[in-house]
């Protein structure tokens, strides 16, 4: 078990060594349900990503020779080391994030499945053979880019941090990791145990503000693939800066306003269990793939919002450590007050309020970041509340009369991240599920993913697919060869 007050050794990893940042400077990690301090951790600065992308350059030569089976030996040792530490790992998550103590476990579970997964397709990042006459060959073979960037968000840090790894690791990459300066400690313990397993250099951690560290490793000209996940304004501030520095490969895993459709046929009790899942409020609300938009066919619309609203007030905000608690803490204050001022938007749009929209100010919550869990109704589809996403747990009801208008206010937004529709006629899914523009699209289910199914999204929701090969190939590149095996004569 982990001490989780007031550690101040937290130490990046670069070069196979736990390192502070050049200039000594730490940033402090402040548990959102409480308010306590509960560590420090380097804040890294261009030159720290310098000497990690060195690093990463100097062992990539090396970790590429590595048969990719060796290598995915490696990524099953992490993930028994992982699982040996998962309990560790979840309650730093949990004092550093906010979220449920039960979910962090689930992370920590679903990071351990997906480094074995990847392990698992190593031998599947194949080239080619193409047709051609007796005496020429051409094929194709791929390689990898030499070093990654990833940068990973604050809504699930040991999932994204450690999980993302897989896929750069197996296929020959080695890796400089920025985690989120909100949430980086469960990055810097997992940093301890890479650096016992791992070579040298493999796999670097570098901590630090977005602006100076993460902006340093977008911009190094030794980084040709980066991987995202987090806000489209980031993500968009990414490709811009890449881009001036040199020709990258970027993928963005971004965010999503996405829609839940309820057709009239549809079970209302079932829908309404699927719609308080859906939307993520176990995590408040903070994630890229929450529907957050309930589409309700007017005939069942009052009804089902009748229900909804029950269910929604009657979620129980509480220490994430405490079992009987229904959600946890908004990461940080600055969160916070988005989450309010987007309250206040709704109201002042004219929607209305049914359920929460309030800080919880009460008790063993009072020092503490909890918003109670939001449904507004009444929602104009063109209005902010139904537009822009809030990253938090705020639910937004529309009403729709038929299946094209349904589409039509599906599609309305900048986003196309993951969408869901119930019903109990085929057809209607189907024809949704072909028109709807997301990436990811569940049918008479939410929120649920299928290990070797691609996700991720289309408009401004992203660019790229992962969870599945796709990935795994997407760390690499191509090359072909010709040989000629004809006599050459003079």
């Amino acid at each position: 078990m982990t001490t989780l007050s007031t550690r101040t050794d937290h130490a990046m990893l670069i070069g196979g060594e736990l390192r502070p940042a050049s200039n000594g400077a730490m940033i402090e990690a402040t548990n959102p349900a409480t308010g306590q301090v509960i560590g420090c951790f380097p804040a890294g600065t261009r030159t720290d990503v310098d000497l990690a992308v060195t690093a990463a350059q100097r062992a990539a030569p090396a970790w590429r020779r590595t048969e990719a089976t060796a290598r995915a030996a490696l990524v099953e040792q992490l993930a028994s080391a992982i699982a040996e530490h998962a309990e560790e790992f979840a309650r730093l998550d949990t004092a550093d994030n906010g979220s449920l103590l039960r979910e962090m476990r689930r992370d920590v579970t679903a990071t351990v499945s997906w480094l074995r997964y990847f392990a698992g397709l190593a031998l599947q990042a194949r080239g080619t053979t193409l047709p051609g006459s007796p005496d020429t060959l051409t094929y194709t073979t791929r390689f990898p880019y030499g070093v990654v960037g990833r940068i990973v968000p604050f809504n699930h840090p040991f999932m994204f941090a450690a999980g993302k790894l897989a896929a750069p690791l197996i296929a020959g990459n080695t890796v400089v990791l920025k985690p989120s300066e909100h949430t980086s400690l469960s990055a810097l313990r997992l940093a301890e145990l890479a650096a016992e397993i791992l070579p040298a250099g493999v796999v670097n951690v570098v901590t630090g503000w977005g602006s100076e560290a993460g902006d340093a490793l977008v911009a190094h000209p030794g980084v040709r693939r980066l991987a995202f996940t987090g806000s489209v304004a980031t993500g968009l501030t990414i490709q811009r800066r890449a881009a001036e520095a040199a020709v990258k490969t970027v993928t963005l895993e971004l965010g999503g306003k996405n829609p839940l459709v309820v057709f009239p046929d549809a079970d209302l009790d079932v829908v309404v269990d699927a719609a308080v899942r859906g939307m993520n409020f176990t995590w408040q609300g903070q994630s890229c793939g929450s529907l957050s938009r309930v589409l309700v066919h007017t005939d069942v619309h009052d009804a089902f919002v009748e229900r909804l609203a029950e269910r929604v007030s009657a979620l129980r905000p509480g220490l994430p450590e405490d079992a009987a608690s229904d959600t946890g803490a908004i990461v940080n204050t600055q969160q916070l007050q988005k989450v309010l001022r987007y309250v206040q938007i709704g109201r002042d749009e004219g929607a209305r309020l049914c359920v929460g929209g309030d800080r919880v100010t009460d008790g063993e919550l009072a020092a503490g970041l909890f918003v109670r869990p939001t449904l507004f109704t009444d929602v104009d589809p063109g209005s902010r509340l139904a537009q822009e996403e809030i990253f938090g747990p705020v639910l937004a009801a529309l009403r729709f009369r038929d299946e094209q208008e349904a589409v039509s206010i599906a599609n309305s937004t900048r986003f196309g991240l993951t969408a869901s529709v119930f019903t109990s006629d085929l057809a209607t899914a189907h024809r949704f599920a072909e028109a709807v523009d997301a990436g990811y699209v569940w049918i008479n289910e939410v929120s649920r993913h299928i290990p070797g199914a691609p996700y991720g999204g289309v408009r401004d929701s992203g660019i790229g697919r992962e969870e599945e090969l796709d990935e795994l190939i997407s760390y690499t590149q191509i090359k072909n060869v010709h040989i000629n095996f004809r006599e050459q004569t003079a």
